[in-house]
């Protein structure tokens, strides 16, 4: 019999307690397992720490799984317990794993080999954003990062703008929090006086802010501090 994969959802803020955002019922998955494959072991080991899991952390076998591991090989590798009858939790560095996460590797490589992979309840900073933001719910997209270079940020922007308003779509996408306040400003000049903007920081945490206008009015207001803050941009 193989074991399981659980997709464990992580607190998105270091600043809000792991129970205060995560469903109690979570607790007993994670208790059970010893063998999590994560995007970062130090983030991880924190986490289960302020999760006060039942086992010693230290009893625990955590392998990476990032931006640096090679899908094929390396992906086999982390699932080989797996298919000996181990389960295992994926742990993201914040968040859900496996959205806009390399979570997503291991579960396809599980459904592949006939694993089956359970995903827990917990916040995701893509959907809390949407959610809060009066934009459409009913059909949206996430567009990851958008290009670094200006010239090439500016079309993926009108491009973005134009689906929004062509239909109805809210265009979901974030940056490297120390670009935010370039974005931000980028997004404020280009787009359409009556395009909406949503700007969603630091969700969950104490300081969280989030909030929508058209960028006629953001042109207007005094604009959040976001500088090294993870946002959240939607444009609708």
């Amino acid at each position: 019999m193989t074991g399981t994969l659980y997709m464990i959802p992580c607190p998105i803020s270091d600043e809000t307690p792991v129970w205060d955002v995560l469903p109690a019922a979570n607790r007993a998955v994670i208790d059970s397992l010893d063998y999590f494959i994560v995007e970062n072991v130090r983030s991880a080991r924190r986490f289960l720490s302020k999760a006060g899991i039942a086992r010693p952390i230290d009893s625990l076998e955590f392998r990476e799984l990032n931006e640096h591991t090679v899908a094929g090989r390396e992906v086999e590798e982390l699932v080989r317990p797996l298919l000996a009858g181990r389960s295992a939790g994926v742990i993201s560095e914040a968040g859900v794993p496996g959205v806009a996460d390399p979570g997503a590797l291991v579960a396809e490589a599980c459904h592949r080999k006939g694993i089956r992979v359970v995903p827990l309840v917990g916040p995701s900073s893509i959907l809390l954003a949407l959610m809060a933001s009066g934009l459409n719910g009913q059909s949206f997209a996430f567009n990851g990062y958008l290009p670094v270079k200006p010239p090439e940020r500016l079309r993926a922007i009108h491009r973005l703008e134009r689906r929004a308003a062509a239909e109805r779509q809210a265009q979901i996408f974030i940056e490297a929090p120390y670009r935010n306040v370039k974005l931000l400003a980028q997004l404020i000049e280009a787009c359409a006086p009556q395009t909406r903007l949503t700007v969603a920081a630091d969700i969950t945490s104490p300081g969280e802010y989030i909030r929508t206008l058209p960028v006629g009015e953001w042109r207007s207001v005094e604009l959040p501090a976001i500088d090294r803050r993870p946002t959240i941009f939607i444009l609708g």
